[in-house]
């Protein structure tokens, strides 16, 4: 083999080596974000269930600022 055939080879196997590497952290950091979630969703439905009038106002609150932000994005692309 000449010279930089094995160069680019060597590199090639580098490159492979650090996206498998970094494909596994990526991996590791998902299961540890869904995890995270998982445990937040269970809170959130432990908390419903002990406290059914706050959050229907709470979710109710959020509704209606959403509902208000995309009112008013809308208001504002028509004025243009």
């Amino acid at each position: 083999m000449t010279r930089s055939k094995v160069g680019f080879a060597e590199v090639k196997e580098s490159v492979v080596k650090e996206f498998e590497k970094s494909k596994k952290m990526a991996e590791r950091e998902a299961m540890k974000m869904k995890k995270g979630v998982e445990a937040s969703l269970k809170k959130i439905d432990e908390y419903m269930k002990k406290n059914p009038e706050k959050a229907a106002a709470i979710s109710a609150g959020i509704g209606a600022a959403l509902g208000a932000a995309v009112a008013l994005l809308m208001t504002k692309k028509k004025k243009k």
